[in-house]
């Protein structure tokens, strides 16, 4: 048994965000045994690679004030503690990695009474509330942004940025399936992983300025859309999503996008320049926090989404088409935010505390 490998349990569930900085982790620790533990009917159901055993347990977040609502949601709270539980147990776990978000309650909990390390990695430049709240209860938290630390005064916080796939960080040119001419100016458009209809209306009224200019646009438009297909033009290729991001970033003169931690990170690896429409529901008003760490810099601009119209944003992207030094200029000051080995240096944290 001295030479069993290292069991983790890998809590990450529900968006991109959340998934792909552990998936990212994983592919760090080859010689560990991954399980996950995630929720079901999430995304974590197609994005987690086949390795990785996926376990599910129903919790949900506490979104609202207190009701009889929130206390079946206790009581499935309660259940998914015990259901952890009996996992780390029945399977030898030696530790536990989360990227926060309600599904990282059940687990560290879960995780410390058995006297378990925990690492949870935090993305956001503020912290969400479930990591305010247990970050002191685990080993370390990893943040993505230097500022996050902030907002955690009480727990242990290591700079780590954020963790990406490893295609983003192949060296050199990733081929396209799609018929962009080479040297044209290319614009990426996308919301993240659920896409973002009034960013992708606000682009349909303005491309036709951007395609006169001689640009051409990659819009994702997510899949839940009804007017996806309503422009149509040789320039202008729509897609409700597309699996080579790291490519298509690559090759991109600027994107267009929410301002979600793991869509930033990706972009400042890539050393792509952004606009950035900051989601406008999005908890706390997060997504603003982390734009405003590229834009203090200089890589990106940002635009509230209730007061950014049509001919401004058409205007913006104009201006940079023509002015190649100004894009140049955010291109370095994005790609300087880049921690190209994050995942290694978080991997390197993970071993550090469980194999202490």
């Amino acid at each position: 048994m001295a030479n069993a490998p290292i069991r983790l349990l890998i809590a990450a569930s529900g968006t991109g965000g959340h998934l792909f900085p552990a998936i990212a982790l994983a592919e760090q620790l080859p010689d560990y045994q991954i399980e996950w533990l995630g929720v079901p009917n999430r995304l974590e159901r197609s994005l987690v690679p086949k390795q990785y055993p996926l376990n599910t347990i129903a919790v949900e977040g506490f979104q609202q004030g207190l009701g009889f609502s929130s206390l079946r949601i206790l009581g499935k709270l309660v259940g998914s503690i015990l259901e952890v539980r009996k996992l780390l147990k029945k399977g030898n776990f030696q530790g536990i990695f989360t990227t926060g978000g309600y599904i990282a309650g059940p687990a560290i909990i879960a995780a410390r009474s058995l006297g378990l390390p925990v690492i949870l990695h935090e993305s956001n430049a503020l912290p969400g509330k479930v990591t305010r709240f247990f970050g002191p209860w685990c080993n370390a938290v990893a943040v993505g942004f230097e500022v996050a630390a902030k907002y955690l005064p009480r727990a242990k916080t290591i700079y780590t940025n954020t963790p990406v796939r490893s295609q983003f960080l192949n060296s050199g040119i990733v081929p396209l399936d799609l018929p962009i001419p080479e040297n044209v100016p290319l614009i990426v458009v996308f919301g993240g992983s659920q896409g973002a209809v009034a960013i992708n209306k606000l682009v349909r009224q303005c491309a036709t300025a951007w395609f006169d200019a001689g640009a051409w646009v990659v819009h994702l438009t997510g899949d839940n859309d009804p007017e996806a297909e309503k422009l149509q033009h040789p320039q202008y290729i729509a897609l409700p999503f597309y699996d080579n991001m790291a490519g298509l970033l690559k090759r991109a003169d600027l994107a267009i996008s929410r301002s979600g931690a793991g869509s930033l990170t990706e972009m400042a690896v890539c050393g792509v320049p952004s606009i950035l429409i900051p989601y406008p529901f999005a908890a706390e008003d997060h997504q603003t926090y982390n734009a405003e760490v590229f834009t203090s810099v200089g890589a990106a601009i940002a635009f509230k989404q209730s007061e950014l119209t049509p001919e401004v944003l058409q205007s913006k992207v104009l201006y940079l088409l023509q002015s190649p030094e100004a894009l140049a200029d955010m291109a370095s000051k994005s790609k300087a935010i880049a921690v190209p080995n994050s995942a290694e240096k978080l991997a390197q944290l993970v071993r550090e505390l469980i194999e202490m």
